[in-house]
């Protein structure tokens, strides 16, 4: 992966993130929260009475509950695709970014504001989930060791170069 880093905001320039993380070993640490969203989704179904057909409604309120949403937009060139996650509130340290060839795994988790104010301990907390959690299947191969991940003012940028086999594919067919 290369490290980048644009000029174009003097103020506070984009962080550029270890990339990309070894994909095992994020899974490995992504599986605790996967497992609670699996535990509340069946604590959903049991009380529904434990009436099927409900299935994917309940995962997908676990995942409400558990994890901060975040949206995800996509460009794609000939030549590279350029993602961009939305995970304001989280810092670099915070997030963690593994890019294989079709897929992205996303992981963050936020620990809480705290600042002590002579005797007292003062604690900043949202009312959104501290953690986000995001597998993004990619629609072409990339080449993860040439991938750029920046964030910068809460967007997560991720410039991806597709395979060089795939464009060498889609210039024989004019795609």
């Amino acid at each position: 992966m290369k490290s980048v880093q644009s000029s174009k905001h003097k103020a506070e320039p984009p962080a550029t993130l270890l990339c990309p993380r070894n994909p095992e070993t994020l899974r490995a640490e992504m599986q605790p929260v996967q497992l609670a969203i699996a535990r509340r989704a069946f604590e959903l179904f049991e009380k529904r009475g434990g009436e099927l057909g409900h299935d994917w409604e309940d995962w997908f309120q676990a995942e409400s509950e558990l994890l901060r949403p975040v949206s995800i937009v996509s460009f794609e060139s000939h030549d590279q695709l350029s993602l961009r996650a939305y995970v304001l509130g989280f810092g670099e340290g915070e997030l963690q970014v593994s890019i294989e060839p079709k897929r992205i795994a996303l992981f963050g988790r936020r620990e809480a504001a705290v600042n002590q104010n002579g005797h007292q301990k003062i604690e900043y907390i949202d009312s959104y989930p501290d953690q986000v959690l995001r597998l993004i299947d990619l629609p072409t191969e990339v080449d993860p060791e040439r991938a750029v991940v920046e964030l910068h003012a809460g967007m997560l940028k991720f410039e991806l170069p597709k395979a060089a086999k795939r464009i060498l594919e889609s210039m024989a067919t004019g795609a």
